[in-house]
């Protein structure tokens, strides 16, 4: 996410070492970033959008997969015979960001981050 938002293409940028994109976020916003700081931009990222989605309307029920992914099995490949359980993943995934069951990031969460004036 904080690569994203830099709005460089990740796939073009392949092999490119993470200092730079650390310098190139410093240029932009004149804050000084580490390398080791673009996991917690990015998690800062990822939580902002996603308390910008809540607040727009989107809910758990939004974060779904395409129909023919949640109902049929592929025929062959290292899937195969798998159709995703999607409410078990999301559970998980919910729980590793620091969100609640509904996909709200906690409080906890977001002091963590900076971000608990939102």
């Amino acid at each position: 996410a904080a690569i994203d938002s830099l709005v460089l293409c990740k796939f073009t940028n392949m092999g490119v070492a993470d200092e730079y994109f650390a310098r190139v976020l410093t240029a932009v916003t004149g804050i000084p970033y580490a390398t080791g700081d673009l996991i917690q931009v990015g998690e800062r990222v990822w939580n902002l959008e996603r308390l910008y989605n809540l607040r727009e309307g989107f809910t758990r029920k939004d974060d779904t997969l395409p129909r023919r992914l949640l109902s049929e099995a592929p025929g062959d490949g290292p899937s195969q015979g798998w159709v995703v359980q999607l409410e078990p993943m999301l559970k998980e995934y919910y729980r590793g960001r620091g969100w609640d069951e509904n996909g709200v990031p906690k409080p906890k969460k977001l002091a963590e981050l900076g971000l608990d004036d939102l």
